[in-house]
């Protein structure tokens, strides 16, 4: 959605803004209602969160789609390529628990 809000396609721009503007609102929304629901103190700080997030994109960018559309529709349409992203982001995200938990000084 962000990709599109800064190379926008022609008849798409509005459409995208108020998708962005829905999550943000929504949790604006959700804050003022039900004070509780959200942490007084994010978990990790906004730097992390921020890239965390960008490489995110960055990663559902490259891989054509999101790993949920991959794992979902892809693989039950027998998509080659839905079924080697699958295995990837199954094998790079289990590395990476690894690594956190055990070889970057993890617990």
């Amino acid at each position: 959605m962000l990709a599109g809000l800064v190379r926008p396609q022609p008849g798409e721009t509005a459409g995208r803004v108020f998708f962005v503007a829905g999550l943000v609102g929504g949790g604006v929304v959700l804050a003022f209602l039900v004070p509780a629901a959200l942490p007084v103190a994010p978990a990790i700080p906004l730097g992390p969160s921020i890239a965390a997030g960008l490489l995110v994109g960055l990663g559902a960018r490259m891989a054509g789609g999101c790993t949920s559309g991959h794992g979902v529709c892809g693989v039950g349409r027998l998509s080659v390529r839905s079924l080697v992203a699958t295995g990837l982001f199954m094998v790079l995200g289990m590395a990476t628990v690894w690594v956190v938990r055990h070889g970057a000084g993890g617990r």
